[in-house]
């Protein structure tokens, strides 16, 4: 049981951001690269059959390499070769992006020019040739217990949106969902009254989830109060809905998420999926089994999981300066 909350820093009243239509993503590509992009994600969504999110991931990352192409004068696919690829990755590698991104951006890639070989716009996979970048290692980034506590305690008014957010972020922590299955979320997946939840995650995976208390009691809340006035008598299939009458979408919780954090006083960069990582390193921490996160977060590899079991440097500091005989400066006099 998490202990009560401690009361937010005073803060103005944040306003629900409007939810705008996405730009279109080929608004500067010439028409011959914008019709490759788009039939590229066709492919992927339509042939492949991959996740909506995976196809919009490859797509911006497609889109950035052609128009890095268009810019420098070399628009013509069969003219592609390696070093275009490199001189990308170069220029992610400067902007300061981590191995994932790159990996991600090279998977990309490799999968447009096989795309573009398929279909005869290209004789030979510019890619082939190419190692993968080197794995770096970096530990998830989570918040405190004490940072926790003061974001969920943030949407603490009583307008709608305030109510819909607090019960996201406490459902976010409580499950350690991602934030692609959070917001599509069915109301079909709920059992408030058995305390599960039923997540569909990568690869239409579906795992059962145990809900917390405090989450338990703010859906209820939500669904009592803030759900029909949000949807002012229209139907709709999502647990989490805007105004319009629609699901919440990625980009607009993110940004709400941003703006709960600082409205809670907390300095570092916040999103939704370093609640993922906080739900996750709590469990560990107080002793769960490694197992049993793994099934929770929808990991098909344990090896996933295990990169939470890391210890705050801080706290492995402090533990031997307290506990070591020769561990604390004072000990040592």
């Amino acid at each position: 049981m998490r202990r009560p909350r401690e009361k937010a820093p005073p803060k103005a009243e944040m306003r629900p951001p409007r939810e705008k239509t996405p730009p279109d993503k080929t608004a500067r590509l010439k028409p011959p690269l914008g019709d490759l992009l788009r039939a590229f994600q066709d492919h992927l969504l339509i042939e492949r059959r991959l996740a909506a999110a995976t196809v919009e991931s490859y797509g911006l990352d497609i889109r950035g390499f052609l128009l890095g192409a268009q810019a420098a004068g070399r628009a013509d696919p069969p003219a592609w070769g390696a070093g275009d690829v490199l001189a990308r990755m170069g220029r992610l590698q400067e902007e300061g992006r981590e191995g994932k991104t790159l990996r991600r951006h090279l998977a990309a890639l490799r999968s447009f020019a096989r795309f573009l070989v398929r279909e005869g716009a290209i004789a030979a996979d510019f890619t082939a040739d190419l190692a993968q970048p080197a794995a770096w290692k970096n530990l998830p980034k989570f918040l405190t217990n004490e940072e926790v506590d003061r974001l969920l305690g943030a949407p603490d008014g009583k307008k709608p949106e305030a109510v819909r957010d607090g019960a996201m972020l406490e459902l976010l922590y409580a499950c350690g969902m991602r934030v692609s299955e959070l917001v599509g979320l069915k109301l079909a997946q709920l059992n408030l009254e058995s305390g599960y939840c039923v997540i569909t995650g990568k690869g239409d995976k579906t795992r059962l989830v145990p809900l917390g208390d405090h989450a338990r009691a703010r859906i209820e809340v939500y669904l009592e109060e803030a759900r029909p006035s949000l949807l002012r008598g229209r139907v709709s299939a999502f647990l989490f809905v805007t105004r319009r009458g629609g699901g919440m979408t990625r980009q607009a919780f993110w940004s709400r998420v941003s703006g709960w954090a600082r409205a809670a006083g907390i300095r570092k960069r916040v999103s939704p999926h370093m609640l993922r990582h906080s739900f996750a390193t709590h469990l560990l921490q107080g002793g769960a089994d490694l197992r049993a996160v793994q099934a929770m977060l929808g990991h098909a590899d344990i090896s996933t999981t295990e990169i939470y079991t890391h210890v705050d440097r801080w706290q492995l500091r402090d533990s031997v300066d307290r506990h070591h005989p020769r561990g604390g400066v004072n000990k040592a006099k």
